[in-house]
């Protein structure tokens, strides 16, 4: 119903978790200001935070449940993470979900890939390996997950070469892609 309004109106979808510099820290730093200040727990920011902070270990358990749905297992999948950046056309990995979904994956015992173009430095998660999202290398994979949906990316070829695709980012093409 909102989105027949001319104005005003946002859509949002779920993604993997927040990342950056502000998102992650600042509601937290609110909320203990409240609770000094006012005695009182501020519930709404902290939900948020307990809700933003478990997304990695969610989109992991979601990426578990596909794996099994086509009978592969998370140990010994080839898994292509698009997208460690925490946000879109940005080469930022500060706080990023996608180093808590990596590092879950490595433990887990997948071969762990990670493609962006944005990325010159980091994230360095041991057990995860750099390279570029081709054909090749998405042909090549048991899923690609898309963590940070760039501009750069070619998310039709993602959609014409993938054989399993966990979008987090709601916005890969033409294909029946799982979703969080």
């Amino acid at each position: 119903m909102a989105a027949t309004k001319p104005f005003g109106f946002m859509r949002f979808e779920p993604g993997p978790g927040v990342g950056g510099h502000c998102l992650p820290i600042d509601p937290t730093y609110l909320s203990w200001r409240v609770r000094q200040d006012l005695g009182r727990a501020f519930r709404f920011v902290e939900l948020a935070n307990d809700v933003n902070d478990h997304m990695p270990e969610y989109v992991v358990q979601r990426l578990g449940e596909l794996l099994n749905e086509h009978g592969k297992a998370v140990r010994g999948s080839r898994i292509l993470l698009a997208g460690p950046a925490y946000k879109a056309n940005s080469g930022d990995c500060r706080e990023a979900p996608a180093i808590g979904v990596a590092s879950r994956l490595v433990r887990l015992g997948a071969d762990v890939r990670a493609a962006d173009p944005h990325v010159v430095e980091g994230p360095d998660v041991p057990g995860v390996t750099r390279v570029e999202l081709s054909p090749a290398e998405i042909a090549a994979a048991d899923v690609v997950v898309v963590l940070t949906d760039h501009d750069a990316f070619d998310l039709e070829s993602v959609a014409a070469h993938a054989r399993l695709v966990l979008d987090t980012r709601h916005r890969v093409p033409g294909k029946e892609a799982a979703a969080l």
